[in-house]
């Protein structure tokens, strides 16, 4: 009796683990519905999977509004951002815009020297929501790399301390570099000189990933960001892209913005590094599947 208990114990172990190995296989061109996986001697402190419908949850995203850095082409606005068939969808959007800070065209300011806007985006942040001092974060994303395409996730600093002295994190951006699309996985710090940056930045053409996968774009993949008092290191689908010591991640003032909180950003920019998509299909779109914080028990 004892010998078909344990065969029978064994064999429903097996069906569990079977049950579950094939309950996360998923398909790299769909989202991913299965629960966050465990990461060995972490705990998932905080996530987002996008499995609902209509806008990002309120008690985990806030938004960006308007024209907000870079002299980039859209106008933030919420209407951009949604959630759908298990994705957070970020869309770029061919739309006229009346900018209400408009002045004049000879402003100096570009925030108000331009009487519309001619495109429309969305960037949600948690900042003020959630804040986070180390860990793994993961997100699943999939990007549009037509022209004028400019998607973004990324960390900045929580504190009052001016950009870059409060650091900035780019675990995955996207735009063109001498009009080579490019992916890049940056860190900034701050340097003597005013909103001056000090980059450790790793760039990759794009056509490095397509020559080894001609789906490359159509698929989801997962960036990757470890952080901790000793470093950064940032991913792509489990390859180490770029690694930053915490001795080199230094202020002008020997300060390290890294041993802070940092917030996390998502969105997708539109021209500037992008390029110019005047001639893009729309809507551009920046899909993502899953934010996920992991940090050490």
């Amino acid at each position: 009796m004892n010998r078909i208990k344990t065969i029978i114990s064994v064999a429903v172990a097996l069906l569990y683990l079977s049950t579950n190995a094939e309950a996360q296989i998923v398909s790299p061109y769909k989202p991913d519905f299965n629960p966050p996986l465990q990461v060995n001697k972490m705990t998932l402190v905080w996530n987002d999977e996008f499995n609902y419908t209509g806008k990002p949850n309120a008690a985990n995203w806030t938004y960006e509004n308007g024209f907000v850095r870079n002299k980039e082409l859209q106008w933030y606005q919420p209407g951009n951002a949604n959630c759908k068939n298990g994705v957070l969808l970020i869309e770029g959007r061919k739309q006229q815009i009346l900018n209400p800070n408009f002045t004049n065209t000879s402003d100096q300011d570009w925030t108000r020297n331009r009487p519309y806007a001619q495109y429309s985006s969305a960037s949600i942040k948690t900042q003020g929501l959630h804040e986070f001092t180390f860990g793994r974060f993961l997100i699943r994303a999939r990007i549009d790399t037509a022209s004028g395409s400019w998607p973004a996730i990324w960390s900045l600093g929580a504190g009052k301390i001016p950009w870059p002295s409060c650091g900035e994190i780019d675990i995955m951006e996207f735009y063109r570099i001498n009009h080579v699309p490019t992916i890049l996985a940056n860190v900034a710090t701050g340097t003597a000189e005013a909103y001056k940056a000090k980059w450790f930045s790793e760039k990759i053409p794009l056509q490095n990933f397509i020559a080894n996968d001609k789906d490359w774009v159509k698929k989801f993949h997962i960036w990757r960001m470890d952080w901790d008092k000793d470093g950064i290191q940032l991913f792509i689908d489990d390859v180490l892209v770029n690694k930053v010591v915490a001795t080199e991640t230094l202020n002008s003032d020997g300060s390290n913005p890294f041993l802070q909180p940092q917030y996390l950003l998502l969105n997708l920019a539109l021209g500037e590094n992008g390029g110019d998509p005047a001639n893009s299909k729309f809507p551009i779109k920046c899909e993502v599947d899953y934010v996920r914080v992991y940090q050490k028990k």
